[in-house]
Formats: structure tokens, sequence, C-alpha cells
């Protein structure tokens, strides 16, 4: 199996942690770090990790404004196994992570593990609501995913002109007639960002909704609902919305044994995540159509993700496919329940 990991710092100040880690991957499994960071940081990076990863920049030949994007393509396409992990470098996996991540490729074209924080400071505390919602509702949207190497290189890999590249990826396995297994009970540890970064983050990945038209609807309604409920003077309202968004988090922190890494109060932090979500939403939507996208690094994107129908339809148009040739996806890969899940979700750091 070989592990992708897209790298662009600016600094190094975690470079010995993740030192460590790389080095009882590879103990393991390849591992190969794209790293798009600039010379100074690249050729350190090279120093530290010799002899321990293979090191390489991203093709220079690949264009899109997601770097990550264009890492993942550069990683994949020079893996030299069929399994291929792709994690972000606050990821960390243990053997019997990757363990069950190369079973589950053995009949699936992708795999979506579950992130958990730890440690859990105050604002890992707070998107581990959006977590919770997202495991009662179907599955989470992690910081790391597996593919077949065969099955992206046959698809072309994905979009790289895309926010949300994760959906992006899922949706177009998907309109290509790939399988998934997104099992809830598959933890993988992620290291939480500092609170600068997180609260930074808030309005890009609300941005993320933007592809997910119900999801971004609910969001958009938070705050009229709450208005509207607070003007009514009926104060009982209020208190059973927020009731029953805790209920919700908590069957969510309840599945698949999740109580074993998600603390007994994170589904409290859920209506507090929903209601930043609600603010965030409508500043994203405003960057939309005023700035005409959001912040990427030195860019602007535009699209969070590609429409589901479209992806199909891209797919089969560069496969020659006629809407009447077209076959159904080969769906032999049963996933157990606890085993699937659907693209609905919020998304995360």
């Amino acid at each position: 199996m070989t592990y992708v990991l897209p790298l662009r710092w600016h600094t190094d100040t975690d470079l010995a942690e993740l030192t460590d880690y790389l080095r009882s991957l590879a103990e393991r499994v390849e591992v190969l770090v794209v790293d798009g960071s600039p010379p100074d940081l690249f050729a350190r990076h090279a120093e530290a990790w010799r002899g321990l990863v293979r090191h390489l920049p991203p093709d220079p030949s690949e264009r899109g404004l997601n770097g990550k994007v264009l890492g993942v393509r550069t990683g994949v396409r020079a893996a030299g196994h069929e399994h291929v992990v792709i994690a972000d470098d606050d990821v960390r996996y243990d053997e019997a992570a990757l363990t069950a991540v190369h079973r589950l490729l053995g009949r699936a074209d992708l795999v979506r593990p579950q992130n958990y924080f730890d440690p859990v400071p105050w604002h890992a505390w707070w998107d581990t609501g959006r977590t919770l919602l997202n495991r009662a509702l179907g599955a989470d949207y992690p910081g790391t995913l597996a593919v077949r190497r065969s099955t992206f290189l046959a698809m072309g890999g994905y979009d790289p002109d895309v926010l949300f590249e994760n959906l992006e990826l899922i949706r177009t396995v998907r309109g290509y007639g790939g399988t998934e297994a997104a099992p809830a009970w598959l933890y993988v540890r992620r290291l939480p960002p500092d609170a600068a970064h997180f609260r930074g983050q808030r309005v890009r990945q609300a941005y993320d909704d933007l592809a997910q038209p119900a999801r971004l609807l609910t969001a958009l309604a938070v705050l009229p609902a709450l208005t509207a409920a607070v003007a009514s003077r009926r104060p009982g309202l209020l208190l059973g919305a927020v009731a029953g968004v805790v209920a919700l988090a908590e069957t969510g922190r309840r599945r698949a044994n999740g109580c074993r890494v998600f603390p007994p109060t994170t589904a409290l932090a859920a209506p507090l995540w929903l209601l930043e979500r609600g603010i965030c939403s409508w500043l994203a939507v405003a960057q939309r159509f005023l700035r005409g996208g959001v912040r990427y690094g030195e860019t602007r994107i535009r699209r969070a993700a590609t429409p589901a129908p479209q992806t199909r339809a891209i797919l089969h148009l560069l496969r020659g496919e006629t809407p009447q040739s077209r076959q159904k996806p080969n769906r032999k890969c049963k996933i157990a329940r606890e085993g699937r899940g659907g693209v609905r979700g919020w998304s995360g750091p």
C-alpha cells in the first residue's frame, strides 16, 4: 500500500513530529510526500526525510487552482501500489486503521474513514459538533480518503479547480461507477489545528456547502429561524430546537461505538457549531456573488465542487458513451449498512 501526503508548508514548526510519524509509517507502507513548499523548506524537508520516504515536488505539467489536488494527482500516479491512502499532514493512522483500509479497498474503489480529534482543545470540541451531526445523518468528510490507483487513473483523476476536493473525489468515483465504503467504525486520529487557523477557516468551510444545496439552504435558514423564535417570545421553541440538535449529535456520537473517541460533552457543541455555520453561510454566499469566490492561498476559487449529475455526464463523455449506451454502474460490491454512507455532510477542516 502507498501513503500519499500532499504538503505545502510555510513554517517548519511541526517538522520533528511529522518526521517521527513518517518514520513509523515507512515501516509499514510506501510513503510519498508531494511537497509544494517554498524552495528553502523543500530542501530542508529533503534533508530530513532522505532515505525515509519518497519526497518529490508536484508535477509541473499539472495545472489547477487547488494545490492539494495537484499534489494528490502527482502522488497517485507515482504510487507503486494499487491501494493508495491520501491524507492531510494532520492525520495520524495507526496500524489497525491502515490494515482496515487495505482490506476495504479489496472490495471498494474508495474508502472514507472517520476522523476524530485528539487532543480536544476548545475549537476541536466545537468542530466535533459538526462531525457528530454528519455521523447521525450519513457520513462525515475526513481529512483522508483511500482509493484504488487503477480506478483513479482510469477516471482521469479529479478536477483541480474546486475548493471542496474530498467531495469532488467522492463524486468523481461515484460518477465513474465506482463503489464507496464509509465505515463509521473506522476511526483515524487527527491533530487539531491551532486556534488562529481554526478561526481563519470558518467562512471557507461554509463555502463548501455551496456544492450541497440542501445543506446550504438548511444553514441559511438558521438565522431567520432564530430571529423568528426570538421575535415570537416563545423560548420553548428555541429550547426545543437546541435539544433536538443535541439529541441528533448524540445519536452520531453513539453510532458505531463512537463514545470511545468522542468525549461525552461534544454533542453539546452541535448547536453552537450550527449557529456559526448559519452566520458563515451568509458570508460565504456574499463572497460567491460579490467577490467571485473564496480565497485559497494566493488565488480565489469560485466552484465548491462539480454537481453530481454534471460529474457523471463529463465522465461518460470522456469515455465516449452516449446516453443510450450507458450501462448501470457495477454494484457487485455490497458494503454492510454500517460500512456505507451517502455524500451528505458538512465539511470540516
